[in-house]
Protein backbone atom coordinates (compact mmCIF):
# COMPACT_ATOMS: atom_id res chain seq x y z
CA UNK A 1 0.00 0.00 0.00
CA UNK A 2 1.11 3.69 -0.65
CA UNK A 3 1.37 6.36 1.17
CA UNK A 4 0.01 9.33 -0.96
CA UNK A 5 1.44 12.83 -0.05
CA UNK A 6 -1.84 15.69 -0.12
CA UNK A 7 -0.68 19.05 -1.15
CA UNK A 8 -2.60 22.23 -0.71
CA UNK A 9 -2.50 22.53 -4.96
CA UNK A 10 -3.34 19.11 -5.96
CA UNK A 11 -6.03 18.44 -3.18
CA UNK A 12 -7.46 22.04 -2.77
CA UNK A 13 -7.10 21.43 0.93
CA UNK A 14 -5.95 23.86 3.20
CA UNK A 15 -2.70 22.05 5.71
CA UNK A 16 -2.59 23.19 8.88
CA UNK A 17 -0.54 20.16 10.25
CA UNK A 18 -0.31 20.80 14.09
CA UNK A 19 2.30 18.53 15.04
CA UNK A 20 4.60 20.22 12.58
CA UNK A 21 4.23 23.54 14.65
CA UNK A 22 4.07 24.70 18.23
CA UNK A 23 0.29 25.07 18.22
CA UNK A 24 -0.94 21.33 19.46
CA UNK A 25 -1.37 20.06 23.16
CA UNK A 26 2.31 19.69 23.87
CA UNK A 27 3.39 22.84 22.95
CA UNK A 28 6.53 21.77 20.68
CA UNK A 29 6.76 21.19 17.22
CA UNK A 30 6.81 16.99 17.03
CA UNK A 31 6.89 16.32 13.02
CA UNK A 32 10.14 16.32 11.89
CA UNK A 33 9.22 17.44 8.27
CA UNK A 34 5.73 19.27 7.37
CA UNK A 35 4.23 17.11 4.90
CA UNK A 36 1.02 15.43 5.00
CA UNK A 37 0.35 11.80 3.61
CA UNK A 38 -2.48 9.10 3.31
CA UNK A 39 -2.90 5.62 1.39
CA UNK A 40 -4.07 5.74 -1.74
CA UNK A 41 -7.65 4.68 -1.04
CA UNK A 42 -8.02 7.71 1.90
CA UNK A 43 -6.84 10.07 -0.63
CA UNK A 44 -9.09 8.90 -3.13
CA UNK A 45 -12.05 9.69 -0.46
CA UNK A 46 -10.49 12.97 0.48
CA UNK A 47 -10.90 14.11 -3.15
CA UNK A 48 -14.42 13.28 -2.70
CA UNK A 49 -15.01 14.93 0.15
CA UNK A 50 -13.11 18.48 -1.08
CA UNK A 51 -16.04 17.94 -3.91
CA UNK A 52 -18.63 17.75 -1.28
CA UNK A 53 -17.49 20.44 0.60
CA UNK A 54 -16.85 22.91 -2.17
CA UNK A 55 -20.21 22.16 -3.50
CA UNK A 56 -21.27 23.60 -0.32
CA UNK A 57 -18.73 26.18 -0.48
CA UNK A 58 -16.41 25.35 2.15
CA UNK A 59 -12.85 23.82 2.20
CA UNK A 60 -11.64 21.22 4.51
CA UNK A 61 -8.38 22.50 6.93
CA UNK A 62 -6.30 19.21 7.93
CA UNK A 63 -4.55 19.14 11.44
CA UNK A 64 -3.01 15.92 10.83
CA UNK A 65 -2.96 12.49 8.94
CA UNK A 66 -0.40 9.81 8.52
CA UNK A 67 1.35 9.86 12.01
CA UNK A 68 4.76 8.18 11.69
CA UNK A 69 5.19 5.75 15.22
CA UNK A 70 7.50 8.38 16.94
CA UNK A 71 4.96 10.79 16.64
CA UNK A 72 1.85 8.66 18.08
CA UNK A 73 4.37 7.40 20.83
CA UNK A 74 5.28 10.62 21.71
CA UNK A 75 1.78 12.13 22.14
CA UNK A 76 0.95 9.08 24.04
CA UNK A 77 3.68 10.02 26.43
CA UNK A 78 2.49 13.28 26.61
CA UNK A 79 -0.96 12.06 27.45
CA UNK A 80 -1.86 8.20 27.76
CA UNK A 81 -5.69 9.06 27.44
CA UNK A 82 -7.03 6.06 25.47
CA UNK A 83 -10.26 8.08 24.94
CA UNK A 84 -8.12 10.22 22.53
CA UNK A 85 -5.42 8.53 21.59
CA UNK A 86 -4.31 4.82 21.28
CA UNK A 87 -1.55 3.28 22.95
CA UNK A 88 1.78 2.99 20.25
CA UNK A 89 2.22 -0.66 20.76
CA UNK A 90 -1.65 -1.05 19.03
CA UNK A 91 -1.01 1.26 16.60
CA UNK A 92 -3.33 4.11 15.87
CA UNK A 93 -5.37 4.45 12.62
CA UNK A 94 -2.89 7.21 11.87
CA UNK A 95 0.01 5.61 11.82
CA UNK A 96 -1.75 3.14 9.48
CA UNK A 97 -2.03 6.10 6.74
CA UNK A 98 -5.85 5.69 6.87
CA UNK A 99 -7.11 8.14 9.34
CA UNK A 100 -7.16 12.06 8.93
CA UNK A 101 -8.16 15.10 10.77
CA UNK A 102 -9.52 18.25 9.75
CA UNK A 103 -12.01 20.72 10.25
CA UNK A 104 -13.97 23.30 7.75
CA UNK A 105 -13.25 26.83 6.54
CA UNK A 106 -15.22 29.21 5.02
CA UNK A 107 -13.49 30.68 1.48
CA UNK A 108 -11.97 33.76 3.64
CA UNK A 109 -10.39 31.38 5.76
CA UNK A 110 -12.25 31.33 8.62
CA UNK A 111 -12.94 28.01 10.51
CA UNK A 112 -16.30 26.80 11.18
CA UNK A 113 -17.15 27.08 14.65
CA UNK A 114 -16.75 23.16 16.24
CA UNK A 115 -16.84 24.15 19.75
CA UNK A 116 -13.92 23.56 20.46
CA UNK A 117 -10.41 23.47 18.74
CA UNK A 118 -8.67 20.46 17.46
CA UNK A 119 -7.26 17.61 19.88
CA UNK A 120 -9.46 19.23 22.89
CA UNK A 121 -9.46 15.99 25.19
CA UNK A 122 -12.53 16.83 26.97
CA UNK A 123 -15.85 15.68 26.65
CA UNK A 124 -16.87 18.85 24.79
CA UNK A 125 -15.07 17.26 22.00
CA UNK A 126 -17.78 14.22 21.33
CA UNK A 127 -20.02 14.50 18.70
CA UNK A 128 -22.59 14.45 20.02
CA UNK A 129 -21.82 16.78 22.87
CA UNK A 130 -24.80 18.67 24.29
CA UNK A 131 -22.57 21.30 26.24
CA UNK A 132 -21.94 23.21 22.85
CA UNK A 133 -23.83 25.93 20.94
CA UNK A 134 -26.66 24.55 18.06
CA UNK A 135 -24.37 26.20 15.94
CA UNK A 136 -21.47 24.45 16.48
CA UNK A 137 -23.39 21.07 16.77
CA UNK A 138 -24.59 21.97 12.99
CA UNK A 139 -21.04 22.94 11.74
CA UNK A 140 -19.74 19.56 13.21
CA UNK A 141 -22.98 17.72 11.44
CA UNK A 142 -21.87 19.44 8.23
CA UNK A 143 -18.54 18.00 8.67
CA UNK A 144 -19.96 14.38 9.57
CA UNK A 145 -22.02 14.51 6.58
CA UNK A 146 -19.48 15.56 4.11
CA UNK A 147 -16.74 13.09 5.27
CA UNK A 148 -19.58 10.35 5.86
CA UNK A 149 -20.76 10.62 2.49
CA UNK A 150 -17.30 10.96 0.97
CA UNK A 151 -17.11 7.03 2.80
CA UNK A 152 -15.35 7.92 6.18
CA UNK A 153 -16.30 6.28 9.49
CA UNK A 154 -15.88 8.65 12.37
CA UNK A 155 -14.83 8.21 15.99
CA UNK A 156 -17.31 9.66 18.67
CA UNK A 157 -15.05 11.49 20.89
CA UNK A 158 -13.00 13.48 18.01
CA UNK A 159 -15.22 15.45 15.91
CA UNK A 160 -12.43 16.49 14.21
CA UNK A 161 -11.32 12.50 13.32
CA UNK A 162 -12.09 10.46 10.54
CA UNK A 163 -10.66 7.22 9.01
CA UNK A 164 -11.18 4.07 6.71
CA UNK A 165 -13.50 1.69 7.73
CA UNK A 166 -12.19 -1.86 9.01
CA UNK A 167 -9.08 -0.24 10.33
CA UNK A 168 -7.64 -3.62 11.81
CA UNK A 169 -7.11 -4.34 8.07
CA UNK A 170 -4.26 -2.61 7.39
CA UNK A 171 -0.93 -2.43 8.93
CA UNK A 172 1.15 0.00 10.43
CA UNK A 173 3.56 2.15 8.51
CA UNK A 174 7.00 2.72 9.68
CA UNK A 175 7.77 5.10 6.86
CA UNK A 176 10.01 8.00 8.38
Amino acid sequence: MKLVEIDEENFDVIIDLRYASNNNITGEKIYHENKCFLLERAAFMLKKAVKIAKDLGLIIKIFDAYRPPYVQEKLWNYDPNPKFLTNPSKGSPHSKGIAIDCTLTYPSGEDLDMGTDFDDFTELAFHLSNDISQECRLNRIKLLSIMTLAGFDHYLNEWWHYQLFNSSEYSLIKKF
